[in-house]
């Protein structure tokens, strides 16, 4: 790991001594390419540092213990060698965790889609509380939300909503959200008091840049359309809403979001390229998923991740088995531990997998 840790530093330091080069300052493409390595690679020198630091402090405790005499200097000795082994011990653990290579994925924004599944007008409705609850986490995190499509439910809450989310880290948190999220509770619209069970779907797609995906005009067919709001009634007279169509493949991105039909376009554009490229990077998900198990949901959108129980104020994952009894603050937005506890668990299978 040591040899490792080295290189890892050497590359580090180059990286610096190239982005402070005058030739390199006209390349904006290429500086932009090392500075993200060098914020990439920054943490790991620093745990680099303090890890030889500790093995330093080892090798120098271990040769006073051979030569001191005195028998209360040699207790204190031992007592700081086991706390600088205990300390070794946990950077290894966490070194060894970072060194596992990052998903390139993880630092892009995300698109989120969220749609009512079954459950009828209780789905729309939890779909609802979904929509919320995540706008309350990505406000936490500091992140942008801009909705660029909605479609709302009959007695509430939304048939689908489809947001894109700009950030640091994105892609990387909200990737674990992916999947059928299933409620279990009384619904507003129940009569007998009976709980009933719901679900609506999450989809989270990296947004993909522009060289990610080649896109030909050629290859899209663009119909506009007024936007419309509940019940069908026209929101503006003008045809801002905007419908894109990839030829080749079929794949639909709509946005009505916005009055101008400039802004739905590009919003609109953004969605279609992330649902083209996400093609591709599902296959790269099922490769992974194929050699070892993940916490990330690939093809399959049936596949039920997550049930919120209002009776018993619980909330369930079940691809790691942890169930949290605090469903009030969890649907409030406080989700960064469930997302915490699926990163550190699909982290141990990288490990045990050496991918």
């Amino acid at each position: 790991m040591l040899d490792k840790l080295k290189a890892i530093k050497s590359r580090w330091e180059n990286i610096k001594e190239e982005m402070n080069s005058p030739t390199i300052m006209s390349d904006m493409k290429k500086y932009i390419k090392l500075n993200k390595d060098f914020k990439e690679l920054e943490p790991i020198v620093q745990s680099y540092e303090i890890y030889k630091n500790i093995l330093d402090n080892i090798d120098s405790t271990k040769e006073l213990l051979k030569t001191e005499k005195d028998e209360e200097f040699r207790s204190m000795a031992k007592e700081e060698l086991n706390e600088l082994v205990e300390r070794r011990d946990a950077m290894e653990e966490e070194i060894r965790i970072m060194l596992i290579p990052a998903d390139p994925e993880d630092s892009k924004n995300a698109i989120v889609e969220i749609r009512a599944g079954t459950g009828g007008d209780e789905a729309s409705i939890f779909a609802g509380d979904l929509y919320r609850m995540y706008l309350k986490f990505f406000e936490s995190k500091g992140w942008k939300a801009e909705v660029v499509d909605v479609m709302e439910g009959t007695v509430g809450g939304y048939k689908e909503v489809i947001i894109n989310v700009s950030g640091n880290n994105v892609y990387g948190q909200m990737k674990y959200e992916s999947g059928v999220h299933r409620v279990q509770r009384v619904p507003k619209t129940e009569t007998q008091g009976r709980i009933h069970t719901s679900a609506a779907s999450i989809v989270v797609l990296p947004e993909a840049e522009e060289f990610d995906v080649d896109l030909k005009d050629s290859d899209i067919k663009k119909d506009t359309y007024c936007s419309s709001g509940p019940g069908g009634q026209s929101v503006n007279t003008t045809y801002s809403a905007v419908r894109l169509t990839h030829l080749p493949t079929g794949i639909v991105a709509t946005c009505q979001d916005q009055k101008s039909q400039i802004k739905n376009l590009a919003k609109a554009m953004v969605v279609l390229r992330s649902r083209i490229y996400e093609v591709e990077y599902k296959k790269h998900l099922e490769e992974i998923t194929s050699k070892r198990k993940t916490m990330v949901s690939t093809g399959d959108r049936s596949a039920k991740i997550r049930t919120y129980n209002w009776p018993q104020g619980r909330v369930t994952d079940h691809r790691i088995g942890l169930t949290l009894y605090n469903l009030p603050n969890i649907i409030d937005g406080d989700i960064q531990e469930l997302i915490d506890k699926l990163q550190l668990a699909e982290n141990a299978e990288r490990l045990k997998a050496d991918i």
